[in-house]
């Protein structure tokens, strides 16, 4: 059986290559402004470990609070308004980026498919079928975190109440449920992206409605998204180690200079000490902002990429949903 998965690894090679060369620096620099916000809307999460503390082992006791000692104040009224003001800019501004996030995947794929990028002109375009993405990935991760926080809630409610029990164990048993829902999200949130989104593209549907014209394909080709999933993974953790080993290198020689520039700001601080600190500061801003440059310089041929090679599978699947119908022609033939 053939698998589109293989098939489409050196096509999405060669339609990439078609798109970005020979080299336009306006196309250039309107994919690095959207792949900055996929970047945002694709990133992963992970689950921090967590300590725990149990009793006091016998025989020792914690000392006594000497008397008239200062005790630890708790936050007042003020300090909490500030603290729930941060916070809640914060999560407008992470909200607000995940939401251009989710529009900027209509434009990307609108711009392999007309191989031309007009941020501004598909932004009005598909700003709505955006918002529907937006929202389902909202739910999908509140979902996500509501079932992560009841499995630990179940597992260690006893243990802090109070009741006894082993939490190692119950942490030992809650691990399969982990890896299960980070495969299914993982799955439904990166199928939506790379195969739903070029459907509600294609035929100007919403997103649930997009899922039933798709769950037919994906019923009866199974296999070959079965494939996919693996291929995809395989292509992802490539193309993250060599964008990686890039950015390293081109980093390092950008960052020669710019070190010796704050070696001098160094120097500076025992003469002019305002002056020496600014001379750092610029050189560390610099040196972020040329490190964020090569990230989304080696950013948009991946992403172009691994997109590409999505919508070849998704094509060769199912010829309703080819959405780029003419690059299939031009780079198989």
């Amino acid at each position: 059986m053939t698998l589109y998965a293989l098939d489409a690894i050196d096509d999405a090679a060669t339609a990439t290559r078609e798109l970005l060369w020979p080299f336009d620096l306006g196309r250039w620099l309107r994919l690095v402004v959207v792949v900055f916000f996929l970047g945002g809307a694709a990133g992963n999460s992970g689950l921090a470990p967590f300590q725990f503390s149990g009793s006091a082992p016998s025989g020792f006791e914690s000392a006594p609070t000497p008397s008239g000692s200062p005790e630890m104040a708790l936050p007042g009224g003020t300090e909490l308004a500030v603290i729930g003001a941060i916070v809640g800019v914060i999560a407008l501004l992470v909200l607000g980026f995940l939401l251009v996030g989710s529009v900027m995947e209509f434009v990307f794929v609108e711009s392999l498919r007309e191989e031309q990028v007009r941020v501004r002109a598909y932004w009005s375009r598909y700003w709505g079928q955006g918002l529907r993405l937006f929202g389902f990935r909202l739910v999908l991760a509140l979902l996500s975190l509501g079932v992560v926080v009841g499995i630990f809630a179940a597992a260690l409610g006893p243990y802090f109440l109070g009741f006894g029990g082993a939490p190692l164990a119950f942490i030992l048993l809650a691990i399969p449920v982990f890896v299960l829902l980070s495969v299914v999200s993982g799955l439904l949130g990166g199928f939506t992206t790379m195969f739903i989104v070029p459907v509600m593209l294609l035929e100007d549907r919403g997103l649930l409605s997009a899922w039933r014209r798709f769950w037919p394909t994906l019923r009866t080709q199974w296999k070959q998204y079965a494939a996919y999933a693996v291929v995809g993974w395989v292509l992802q953790l490539a193309a993250g180690i060599a964008a990686s080993v890039a950015v390293g290198f081109a980093a390092v020689v950008a960052g020669i200079p710019l070190g010796i520039v704050g070696l001098v700001g160094i120097g500076l601080l025992g003469v002019a000490e305002i002056v020496g600190g600014i001379v750092i500061a610029i050189a560390a801003v610099l040196f972020g902002l040329v490190v964020l440059a090569l990230v989304l310089l080696v950013g948009v041929p991946v992403q172009a990429y691994l997109r590409y090679h999505a919508l070849f599978v998704l094509g060769d699947t199912d010829a309703a949903f080819d959405v780029i119908p003419e690059r299939r022609r031009a780079v198989r033939e």
